[in-house]
């Protein structure tokens, strides 16, 4: 009985995953494919640890695999971010988190007014006391359902 569960334990060792050099796009198919694959009840955050990186124990299946470099991934927007951007990442929940509750309070988006690209106005979300201060980058909101981008529109 204790020689079947030694063997056991040690073959669960060699089932540990291998630290591999994966990039950002491998990452993301990972990402994709998983969400594919879990139950709908189980949202998609449930692979966003509380610093914003990625389990990559839920991911590991997928990737045949854990990365050697960090991932980091919006809660609010599901982008994902390389670890040089990660201030990026939570940035844009900061403030779509910020953009969500002045959308409730106000039923107006916080945008600058007359601003072709609708710009976020950092000066209306602090006037309601949503954010406590400005992310040196710019945020524009999109036509999807009152989301956010870091990315200007062209």
């Amino acid at each position: 009985m204790w020689k079947r569960k030694q063997k056991k334990d040690q073959s669960n060792k060699d089932d540990t995953p291998k630290v591999k050099d994966l990039s950002l796009g491998e990452v993301r198919k990972a990402v994709h494919m998983y969400a594919d694959h879990k139950p709908s009840e189980i949202p998609l955050s449930v692979l966003i640890k509380s610093d914003l990186t990625l389990d990559y124990q839920l991911l590991s299946p997928y990737l045949d695999g854990i990365p050697k470099k960090r991932y980091y991934m919006s809660r609010e927007t599901y982008e994902l971010f390389t670890e040089e951007n990660q201030q990026l990442a939570r940035d844009l929940d900061r403030v779509q988190q910020a953009v969500d509750q002045y959308m409730q309070l106000t039923q107006e988006p916080p945008i600058i007014e007359g601003d072709p690209y609708k710009k976020v106005s950092y000066f209306m979300l602090e006037g309601l006391g949503l954010l406590s201060d400005r992310p040196e980058r710019d945020f524009y909101l999109t036509n999807e359902e009152f989301m956010i981008t870091y990315k200007k529109p062209s």
